[in-house]
This record gives C-alpha cells, structure tokens and sequence, in this order.
C-alpha cells in the first residue's frame, strides 16, 4: 500500500472510515462482520483507521478497541469528540453538539476505554459548537496532547477562516470533510488554507455516500439511513443525478477499473496530502476501494470527470437544512 502522511503519521494512502459498521447506512454490522472487515484491512496493509464517539454511539470505538487493540502498533487510530449520543428526558439517546472543554475530555477519557489503549494518534473536534469558541474546544484539546492521552489534533467540517483561529492555540495535524467529485466544498478555501498551514486533509464519503458505486433506489433505502435526510438523495432529485452514471461508467469501463475505484482514485489524485477513508461492512467492497491506490488517471480523464461531476451538474444540496447549520464548511 501507497504511503501518505498523516499529521506527524505515516499511513496507507487509503483509510478505513469505521461509521458504517454501526451507523447511519440501515441495520449495523454484526461483531462477526465487524471482526472480519477490521482484521481484512489491517491484513491488506490499511493503517489508518477513523472513528468517532458518535458511531452508534460509543459502538464503532468499542468494535475497534475489542478488534484492533492487540495489534495497537501497526496503525494510526484517529476518533473524534465534540459530538457524542445523550439521553434525552426518555432516556434514549440523542445527537448533541457539546465542545464544552469539560465534555471533551470526559469524552476522550471514555474513548480510551472502548478503544482500549492509552493515547489516540489524532483526535479530532467532530463539529464545532458555534456556542464556545473555537479557541476554547481547542485548548481543551491541547490539554489532552499535554496530557499524553492524544498525539495530535484534527478538526471536522470546518471552514479555513475557523482553521486558522484553531492553528494559532495548537497546531492542527488534519482537517476532515466529505470530498469527492459530486462535493467540491474543499476547493473553495479550506484545501488550499491546509497547504499554506501544513495540514493533511482527510477525504470521507470519497464513493459519493454509495452513488459512485452504481445505480440505487433511493425508495428502498432503511428507515434509519441517513441519506433519507439528504436533498441530493430525494426521489426527484436522485433520478436527475443518476442521468450522470452512464457517462461515468463509460469512464470506468475505458479506464478498466470500478466505479467505486474511479471515485477514490480521482481524489487520490487531487494531491499527496489527501486521505481518502471510504466506509463500508464488506470485506469485498473493502479490497475493491483499496485497488484504487493503482490507478491511474491521465489528464484527459480527469479533465471529463471534472466536467461530468461538479457542483454545476450535482442536484440538491449534500445535507438538509439542519444539518447544514450545523457544520462550518464554505458552500457555492
């Protein structure tokens, strides 16, 4: 596997996102397939693996600290705070944004333990409470990294404006965004605001959160899939999205690889500092996004895929309304 840099980390140039074992794409993994998959990657020579406190709500952690744990030395674990589960008045948990200094570090004392080591490599803010400053939650981080509990820390869904407030209390060893041909938010500021300050820049969602991958319908999708919520996956606007499809397949099939390793090979091909971490709980599915470290694109191809799949092209937004005010990113 490829290498690429990671913070202060040297990693395989592909990651493996940990959410969709437990979380937000329908009925979870069982610990079987969740054993199988973490223990495939490991094996193919993944060694960058990212999960957070809101993964089915301390869940993912778990599953990769029974899983990964005994083998602590062979990979860079990043996890995130700042977003975690919390009963409600029911007693069932909800999703809250909290970057109260206090609550990270409650929260990262509580990943230690599921995660089942002594320091997380890269922790990142999940989101950030627009209700404490940025320079507070990422005090409270430095205070982790001082405290040897973290290596280093990493920001979710942040804009270069709030990035360069973050770097100036601590340095900042990688932002996380979704990235892939049909979100271009990245280009507007952030990917060039973590060139000029030196930070990796973590890709999710690389696979189009499965629309890369091939034709779905969206009718069917699980209750509780996530892409429910998500404009560019209502009915009407899916069917004008998925017009794309047959032109970006004729690529795949010219260029002799999947549609799911065109997508992650594209961002592989944005620059060296990007880190692509696709998510899934197949272990084939797993060694199909890994293939994409060997493809190679020419300057032609990704010149059309740039024109077939932009934010020009893309119908509906890439989160509804709350979920928009919830994160920082810049938008077109």
């Amino acid at each position: 596997m490829q290498q690429r840099q990671l913070g202060p980390f040297s990693v395989s140039a592909i990651g493996l996102g940990c959410m969709n074992i437990c979380h937000a794409y329908g009925a979870p993994a069982s610990e079987a397939e969740a054993e199988r998959l973490l223990l495939a990657a490991l094996d193919a020579g993944v060694t960058h693996f990212d999960t957070a406190a809101l993964y089915g709500f301390g869940v993912s952690e778990t599953l990769v600290g029974r899983f990964l744990s005994k083998h602590r030395s062979k990979f860079t674990l990043a996890s995130k705070c700042g977003m975690t589960g919390v009963p409600n008045e029911q007693g069932v948990k909800v999703r809250v944004i909290d970057g109260r200094p206090a609550t990270l570090k409650a929260t990262c004392d509580e990943a230690l333990q599921r995660l089942q080591t002594e320091v997380i490599d890269l922790y990142y803010l999940h989101r950030w409470d627009k209700q404490v400053p940025i320079e507070d939650s990422v005090g409270a981080l430095a205070d982790l990294v001082r405290a040897g509990k973290i290596r280093s820390i990493g920001l979710s869904e942040v804009s270069a404006g709030t990035l360069r407030k973050a770097h100036a209390v601590h340095p900042i060893a990688a932002l996380q965004t979704e990235y892939s041909l049909w979100t271009r938010n990245p280009e507007i500021a952030v990917l060039q605001a973590c060139r000029e300050l030196g930070v990796s820049f973590v890709a999710f969602s690389p696979v189009a959160r499965g629309f890369l991958c091939g034709p779905m319908d969206v009718t069917t999708l699980d209750a509780k899939d996530i892409r429910r919520s998500m404009p560019r996956f209502s009915p009407e606007n899916y069917a004008k999205n998925a017009a794309l499809l047959p032109a970006y397949n004729a690529i795949v099939a010219e260029v002799g690889c999947t549609p799911s390793q065109l997508a992650i090979a594209w961002l592989l091909h944005q620059g060296d500092d990007i880190l692509p971490i696709p998510g899934t709980r197949s272990v084939e599915h797993l060694q199909d996004d890994l293939g994409a470290a060997d493809v190679k694109l020419s300057a032609d191809v990704l010149a059309r895929l740039n024109a077939l799949i932009n934010q020009h092209t893309v119908h509906g937004d890439r989160y509804n309304d709350q979920a928009n005010r919830e994160v920082d990113t810049e938008v077109f």
